[in-house]
Formats: structure tokens, sequence, C-alpha cells
């Protein structure tokens, strides 16, 4: 994650630097053939500048195409290799160190957070390498014709790298205050519409909406902040430039500093601080792709570095179709501080259908996180066919276990395609057989499109009970012995939720399935029901246990 300069952007940024260049030297030859034209000189004294005009001016776009098609290139390839990565580190991590944010927002971040670091290598590598090439090579040219133009310029290029440099500054400032707004935006609109009906029973939906326009207004704040800080950096540029070329050509005006220098040469050195304007005009656009870039980094950097809340061993698990899972003693913390689940002995047999219930912050989610191997206990034995589980595989025995959640995350895409997450190589006969099974044949049959019809944001809709049908539908699919289930059907109506779960043991004969409930209708055709007890004492968390 920390290599950002790959070679062929070096390369990229040399070939954008000739296409600058060219540019530069197309208008200083410009600004050179037309006074000498105003000379009336033979035709054939002017045909070199014409010919070079020609030359820059062709040389320009192709070089620029070459560079563009070579940096872009370049840096899509890079970003398929770290979004893989990145994916490969954010597995271990799931879900213990990935903090109380929503899966949408985490997975954006990410994904927004890697693009801007790619993007370094288009919007800042490239840029500021060319603008290096093209300056270096008007500057050599300015000092073999006159060393006054070459001192200007190279004076002129100093001062472009430090109003640079404050719009760097401005920039990271700017930057720091929209991520700090943009995060008061999304809590406050996640309370408002994920809690409407609470809001309101509580009297508190008008206090909500106050608490999301004061977000707006702040994120608006700091938006016009981080856009005075650009403006700075363009601002002074144009000014620089100005400066530079009026300088320029006082002191080739003057003969005691420019000597005997013919009015065409003079000229063509007056128009390179404009030529160059344009290219260190670049700069600021370039340092503020840095600082989001290395803000992204930042932030990348601290959620991929953590350690891991599960380890495991090499030896592959037994080949089991439902294997027997038996907790001895065992607690789990997801902050390594306090007790999330206290020490709890359970036995599930394989095919067992048991269903978790008990109050809120008695370890459900927990205990059901350590079965998954999502998060190792802080004490006692979690046994696999007798096995420690600590002495195997991680990927193989995760991969015994589909797991369900209270809200299956919809992707824009097919019915096909987010079934097919749970096994790439299903045949579409096995994943309409899926959707039967999961209680969404009549749904199916209705779709437009089959399995073809798009859904998930801005396509077709999908109910909160059609939400819950295809997260079993990818758990069917998936062919895996053990089904884990937190709080399935939390969001549904009774009846909605019986008929889900109804549908969700018939699907699961023959496997296991540990589910977690909160309600009553959960415990329905369960053959065992496990009770996990808080006792609460000065409001504090003296013990937990479990009876069935």
């Amino acid at each position: 994650m920390r290599r950002v300069l790959e070679p062929r952007i070096v390369l990229a940024g040399i070939i954008g630097g000739l296409a600058v260049g060219c540019g530069v030297f197309l208008t200083a030859t410009s600004g050179w053939l037309i006074v000498q034209a105003s000379k009336h000189p033979v035709i054939l004294t002017l045909l070199t500048a014409v010919v070079g005009v020609r030359a820059f001016g062709m040389g320009r776009p192709v070089f620029r195409y070459a560079e563009r098609v070579m940096s872009h290139d370049s840096a899509l390839n890079t970003l398929r290799h770290r979004r893989t990565e990145v994916y490969r580190r954010l597995i271990p991590l799931t879900p213990a160190r990935l903090g109380r944010r929503r899966r949408a927002d985490l997975l954006t971040g990410v994904v927004r957070d890697l693009d801007d670091v790619v993007d370094l290598q288009v919007r800042t590598a490239v840029p500021l390498i060319a603008t290096l090439v093209a300056s270096a090579a008007a500057v050599i040219v300015a000092f073999v014709v006159a060393p006054i133009a070459g001192v200007a310029l190279v004076v002129f290029c100093a001062a472009a790298v430090l109003v640079g440099l404050l719009d760097l500054l401005l920039e990271r400032r700017g930057q720091q205050q929209v991520l700090q707004a943009r995060g008061l935006v999304q809590r406050a609109a996640h309370l408002a519409a994920a809690n409407p009906t609470e809001l309101q029973a509580i009297g508190a939906a008008d206090e909500a909406l106050r608490w999301n326009d004061e977000a707006q207004q702040e994120l608006a704040r700091a938006t016009r902040a981080q856009a005075r800080g650009r403006s700075v950096g363009i601002g002074m540029s144009l000014l620089l430039t100005g400066v530079a070329t009026v300088t320029l050509a006082y002191l080739l005006y003057d003969p005691l500093a420019a000597g005997d220098l013919d009015t065409a040469v003079a000229a063509m050195l007056v128009f390179m601080p404009l030529a160059l304007g344009d290219v260190l005009g670049l700069i600021p656009d370039a340092v503020g792709a840095l600082a989001r870039g290395r803000a992204a980094q930042n932030r990348l950097a601290q959620l991929l570095d953590q350690q891991p809340a599960v380890h495991g061993g090499a030896a592959d698990p037994v080949a089991s179709t439902a294997p027997r899972l038996e907790l001895q003693g065992v607690s789990a913390s997801w902050t390594g501080e306090a007790t999330h689940l206290e020490p709890i002995d359970l036995a599930v047999a394989p095919g067992e259908h048991v269903t978790i219930t008990g109050p809120n912050g008695s370890g459900k989610s927990t205990l059901l996180a350590v079965i998954a191997r999502h998060l190792d206990p802080a004490s006692g034995s979690y046994l696999v066919d007798g096995r420690e589980v600590r002495s195997l595989s991680l990927d193989g025995v995760r991969e015994l276990f589909a797991v369900v959640d209270d809200e299956p995350h919809i992707f824009v895409g097919t019915v096909r395609a987010n079934l097919l997450l749970a096994r790439p190589d299903a045949s579409d006969k096995d994943v309409a057989g899926a959707l039967v099974q999961a209680g969404l044949g009549r749904w199916l049959a209705a779709l437009p499109d089959g399995l073809d019809t798009e859904i998930g944001d801005g396509q077709r809709g999908v109910s909160g009970g059609e939400r819950a049908r295809l997260g079993i539908a990818r758990a069917v699919l998936s062919q895996r012995p053990v089904v884990l289930l937190d709080e399935p059907v939390a969001h549904l109506d009774t009846p909605t939720a019986r008929a889900v779960l109804d549908d969700l043991h018939s699907a699961t004969a023959g496997r296991t399935v540990i589910l977690v409930a909160h309600q009553a209708v959960g415990t329905a055709r369960a053959d065992r029901v496990v009770k996990l007890i808080n006792y609460y004492s000065s409001s504090e968390h003296v013990a937990t246990g479990w009876m069935s």
C-alpha cells in the first residue's frame, strides 16, 4: 500500500513533459516568428521556425495522447491489483476491527480512498514530473540564449513551487475539515433515515432534521474553505505569471542586462513565462490531489495495519457434512478490554437447528461471531469435530459457515450476480432452485427479466422480506453445512417473519442452523432454544450464563 510511484508512471511523466514542452516552445517559437516576419526578411530565413511551429504543434497532441494512454493504463492496472490486496487484507479484520461504521459506508469509504491513492499517479506524479521536465528544458534554453532570462525563469519556477507548498498546506487543512463535516452529515442522515418511527414516537423528528440541516451547513462551510485554498493557489500562479512576464520584458529591454539581443529572440524569451504559466498552473491541482491521496493513504493504513482479531493454524478441518460444534467455557471481547460474552458451554450436534435468544447485551451476536471465526475466544476452547479451532486453517473453518445477518447487502446488479457471490460456479438452475427453496419462487416468476433483472439502488426495489429471503437463498446456494443467522427477521412483521423462518428451516433440512432471534417467532420449529441471561447489579454486568 505504501508504494505509489510506478516506473511506467515516471516514463509517462517524462512523455507528458515532452507534450508540455512542445506547448511552451510552440508559444515561444510563434513569438519569434511573428516578430521576425514583421521585418519582412527573406522567406527562407523563416522556414526553420515554420517547421518548428508545425513540429511542436503536432508533437503536443501526440505526446499527450501517449502519456494519457500509458499513465491511465498503469493506474488502472495498479488499481486492479490493489483492490484485490485491500479486500484480502480486510477479510481477516472483519468485523471486529472495522469499527461501528455501516458496511455500505465502510465499503464506499475504502473504494474512494483507494481511488484517491491511485490517483496520485495520474493527478499528482505525472503533472509534477511533466512540469519539472518542461521547466528544466525552458530554463536551459533561456540560459543558453540570455543568462538573465534563465535567472528570471529560475526565480519564477521557485516562486511557483512556494505557492504550491502554500496551497498544499491549505488543501490539507481544508481536507480534514471536509472529511469531518461529511462524517457529521452521514451520521445525521442515517439517524433520521434509519429511525423515523422511533424519532416520531419520542417527538424528536424535528430535532433530527435540524441536526441534519446543521451538518449540511457545516459541510458547505468546509467546502467553501477548501475552495478558497485552491483559489489562492490558482490566483497566485496567475499573478506570478504576469509578474514574471513583465519583469522579463523589462530586463530584456535594458541593454545593460540583456546586451545586444535581437528583438525576435527577446520576444521568444518574453513569451516563455506566459507558456510556463500554463505549465506551472498545474501545480495547484496536483497538490490538491496529493493532499487527498495522502489523507486517503493514512486512513487506509490505519484500517489495514491493524492486527486481526482472529488467528488460525495450518491444519485443515476434518471433512464433515455437518460438523459437531462445541464451546467449553468460551468468553470473548471485541476490544480486548470489556467482556462482551461471559464464559459459556454450548454443544451443537450435526444437523441440529438451534435458536439463541436473550436480552440486549447478553452476547448473542458475539457468540455467533466466535462460532463463525470472526472473533477468537478470549478464554476457553472452541472445538470443531473435536479439534481445537485455533489449530485449524482459518479459511478452511470459515468455509463451513454461511452467515446471514439482519440486513443482507443487496449489490447493484442482476439477481443472478447477487446470488453467485455465494457460489460462483453455480448454474442458473441451482440459482433458481435456491430462490425457490427460500420462498422466492413466485417473486422470481414475476420478474420481467428473470435472473437478469437488475436490483439494488436505483433499480427494481426489494422489500424487507425479499431481502431476508435473498440472504437465505445465498446461504442455501452456498451448500455450506452450517448456516448462522443473526436476527434475520428483526425488521419484519410477525406473519412475514414466520413465513421467512418456515422457508428457512425447510430449505436447510439436514444442515446445522444456529439462529439468533429477539422475537418469540424465531423459536418456532427450532430443535432447541438456548437463552442467554444477563444479570445486572448496580448497572454493572455481573455474569452471563445459558440454559436450554
